[in-house]
């Protein structure tokens, strides 16, 4: 084992250290570049918020025929989505929700669902300089919500 200092990135996690404020920030913004080169994303415009009230994702609007799977088979689709699932699980927990809600399609996409993954990518596009900030302090107190309420899945 050899100490080589203070490490800058892990595993494409960007650290960013202010030990005099008592800040860490953890950034994927190279990673995000990154995929959404791949994607064929990297220019696009930048979208405001990764899901809107009023997005609806659904079992009824997954490729009903031959023809429909046949068009989506050539979309990256579970590539994509499996992308920003690591996104979210590292440092962007702003887009925990609708990387969910598409997960739950990956064996049956369809072409909507595809524009509200790319809807994310545009997202991630205007917001990859954001990081996970930790802060120091005397005073923990954890905090966390959830949602039990899952009359908003129309599928179950």
């Amino acid at each position: 084992m050899k100490d080589m200092g203070n490490a800058f990135y892990v595993i494409g996690i960007k650290i960013h250290r202010e030990r005099s404020r008592g800040i860490l920030g953890l950034s994927q913004e190279t990673y995000i570049n990154k995929f959404l080169e791949r994607f064929n994303m990297k220019d696009c415009s930048p979208s405001v918020a990764p899901i809107v009230k009023g997005d609806k994702l659904t079992l009824s609007q997954c490729p009903k025929n031959d023809f429909e799977r046949e068009h989506m088979k050539n979309t990256p689709y579970a590539s994509a989505v499996g992308s920003l699932i690591y996104a979210h699980i590292c440092t962007r927990p702003d887009i925990a929700y609708v990387v969910g809600v598409l997960g739950r399609y990956q064996g049956n996409p369809s072409i909507d669902h595809w524009k509200v993954a790319k809807k994310v990518m545009r997202y991630l596009q205007g917001t990859k300089d954001y990081m996970l900030m930790y802060r120091r302090t005397d005073c923990l107190e954890v905090i966390g919500y959830f949602d039990s309420d899952f009359v908003g899945c129309v599928d179950s």
